[in-house]
């Protein structure tokens, strides 16, 4: 049995779960819908308050998308009760950002502000000018727009300056080494 895939996904109050026939699974909750489809061979069943999921067979690629479907659903019950956060940090003299609505307008050292749209259910926060909090129900969303916000100006390895993951550590490498 996969260790992952044979825990039961509990249900928060409010949450509620549609499977229809072509195992689309639909997860509503106060932060939005999110849907996945799952594959054929793997079953899932709501219980009470739980989605149980079960495999036919031991073999690998059955075990495999055990766990990973059950991760996913996982992920999508947390994403409409709680969601999820990504947080950034702007290192660099003169670099910071500003979130206005639906738009985030970057300084980040080039001629020109780069400007971002949110996609709809992604909301951008700047809590102060060197920090981005990126928000949203779908986890995946929110890990590929943050990352496309850090391949704006990825960290350099001598300054460290750049964008980067909130708690990221820059291996920093060592400068020229002077004449002797």
């Amino acid at each position: 049995m996969s260790r992952i895939g044979k825990l039961p996904v509990p249900l928060p109050a409010g949450v509620t779960v549609d499977i229809d026939g072509d195992n689309l699974v639909t997860v509503t909750g106060p932060k939005g819908t999110l849907k996945q489809a799952v594959h054929r061979d793997i079953t899932v069943t709501r219980g009470a308050d739980q989605l149980v999921l079960t495999r036919p067979s031991d073999t690998k690629p059955h075990k495999a998308m055990h766990g990973l479907y059950r991760a996913l659903l996982a992920n999508m019950v947390t994403g409409v009760t709680a969601g999820f956060t990504k947080g950034l940090e702007l290192v660099g003299t003169g670099y910071r950002a500003q979130a206005q609505g639906k738009q985030l307008t970057i300084n980040i050292g080039f001629s020109h502000p780069v400007v971002l749209e949110a996609p709809d259910n992604i909301t951008f926060e700047t809590p102060a000018p060197t920090r981005i909090l990126v928000k949203g129900a779908d986890k995946q969303q929110v890990g590929n727009l943050a990352a496309d916000i850090r391949a704006i100006r990825k960290p350099e390895p001598y300054l460290g300056k750049g964008i980067k993951y909130e708690g990221e550590i820059i291996r920093r490498k060592e400068g020229k080494a002077g004449k002797k």
